[in-house]
Formats: structure tokens, C-alpha cells, sequence
């Protein structure tokens, strides 16, 4: 695999370290905002950023995330203007992007406008949360013309052969998901995960991130030794949320890479 996201699984890979993979809802808590703290994830060291589209049905989201796709919504931020404010962010910094949705947005752009404009603004992956192996082969194949990754998801229950089937699949690198159910800040880590992460590994040459109620930096830790990848999401977006609850806007680029640093230890 070459790209973007593969040299940035590479570089991490010469520190041995995990790569640090932060999530932020685009548009939140405005779409002014929201390449700043693309700027202030990537001084706090991270290696990708993943960018969500607001959707209002996320049904793989919990609430942290479910309030802000909900804010970004009602800045009127869409999933043509998500993309537009990816490519300002990728034009600024240097880490790779994923853009982060559901498929109902790209149904209704149709998915080879879509694939063009991902590719032009500069956008390295996507990740369809919603999307079914099965039915997402065009897509794929039409990403996968322009030079952008098309990251899967592997879930808890997802036994050997969907695993290998999905391993044949995905470019860039495959999402573990950490547990079953919706994203959201959790107390542990499942005790199945060194299993889960071990079988997919032993499917792909592809890097193994994982996500889904990652929110300590002991959790960080703990999921870095197992995988290549680390995602944190919803402890990321708590802290815009709490911002914007306290009337703190001015300083929640500061406060956003703060958390981004103490979480992933990179400071």
C-alpha cells in the first residue's frame, strides 16, 4: 500500500508507537472553527485526523457525538460543505484526512460526484459507517481510481470470513471497533479486544486501528500495544461540548489540543 495514510502508519511504525487518530464532528462548534482545531490536533501530534460528517440519523454515534452532529447541522454544515471545509483543513496541515459519514449524504450526491469531490479537496480516506460490504463495491472501485483510501469497519461480532472479506477490501487501514454498540466514553476496555485485534492482524497487511469508547490516556496505552492505530472521538468532542456549554468558545482550540495531548501523551 502507498499514500498518505500508509506513510503515516509507517513513520509511526520507525517510532514504535501507535498512531494518534482524533475525532472531531466537522462544523462543530462552528464551521469556522473547525480547521484551527485541525491545526491544534496536529501540534498535538496527531498522525490522521478523522472528520465527521453530520447526519441526523447517526446511529453509530452516542450522545456526545449525536449533540454535536446536531450543532454542525444547525450551522447548516452539510456534507458538500464538510468537504469543502476538509480541503481548507488538509491545505493547512500536513496530516492525512478521513472524511467520516453515513451513506444517505452520498446517495443523494451520487456516489461518483461524491468520489470527485473527496479527491479534489484533497481528502485521503473515507469510512462509510453505514455502508454494507456487500453493497459498497462501487464506491470503492470508484475511490479507489482517485487515490482515496476506503477504510472498513470490523466489528466484535464480525466472524473470520467477513473479517478476510473485509481485509481484501479496505485501503488504508481497517477500523476495530473496540465494542459493541454506539461511540462514547467507557470506564475499560473489553477484555475480548486483544483477541478481536489479534484475528484481524492475522487477516490484513493492512495497519489495525481502533475506536469506539476509547477516552483515557491509560485506554490509549492499553489499545496502542494491540493495534497500530488508536481513535479517540467522543472525549475530543466533550471538550468542545463543555466549551460551548460555559460560553468558552474563544478558548476551545487551546483547550481542544490540550486534551489531545494529555490523551495521547504526546507532551
Amino acid at each position: 500500500m502507498s499514500g498518505p495514510i500508509a506513510a503515516a502508519f509507517d513513520a509511526c511504525r520507525a517510532q514504535r508507537r501507535a498512531a494518534r487518530i482524533p475525532f472531531l464532528v466537522c462544523g462543530d462548534p462552528s464551521p469556522d472553527l473547525t480547521v484551527p482545531l485541525c491545526e491544534a490536533l496536529a501540534r498535538a501530534g496527531a498522525d490522521i485526523i478523522e472528520l465527521g460528517v453530520p447526519f441526523t440519523d447517526p446511529l453509530a454515534d452516542g450522545p456526545t457525538i449525536q449533540r454535536a452532529a446536531a450543532r454542525a447541522l444547525a450551522h447548516g454544515v452539510t456534507l458538500r460543505r464538510s468537504i469543502a471545509i476538509a480541503a481548507q483543513a488538509r491545505a493547512r496541515v500536513r496530516v492525512p484526512m478521513v472524511l467520516f459519514t453515513y451513506v444517505n449524504p452520498i446517495l443523494r450526491m451520487g456516489e461518483e460526484a461524491f468520489a470527485d469531490q473527496v479527491a479534489q479537496a484533497g481528502v485521503d480516506g473515507v469510512l462509510v459507517t453505514d455502508l454494507p460490504l456487500e453493497e459498497g463495491a462501487g464506491l470503492r472501485a470508484l475511490l479507489s481510481e482517485r487515490g482515496v483510501d476506503s477504510i472498513l469497519l470490523v466489528a466484535p461480532t464480525s466472524g473470520a470470513d467477513r473479517i478476510a472479506a473485509s481485509a481484501r477490501a479496505a485501503r488504508g487501514f481497517i477500523y476495530c471497533i473496540a465494542r459493541m454498540g454506539v461511540t462514547g466514553a467507557r470506564e475499560d476496555l473489553p477484555e475480548s479486544l486483544a483477541r478481536e485485534v489479534a484475528s484481524i492482524r492475522d487477516a490484513t497487511q493492512l495497519p489495525v486501528a481502533v475506536g469506539f469508547g476509547i477516552s483515557t490516556p491509560a485506554q490509549v496505552r492499553a489499545a496502542g500495544t494491540l493495534a497500530h492505530g488508536v481513535v479517540v472521538g467522543s472525549a475530543l468532542v466533550a471538550v468542545v461540548e463543555r466549551a460551548v456549554a460555559v460560553g468558552r468558545i474563544g478558548s476551545v482550540v487551546q483547550e481542544v489540543e490540550q486534551e489531545a495531548s494529555r490523551l495521547f501523551g504526546a507532551r
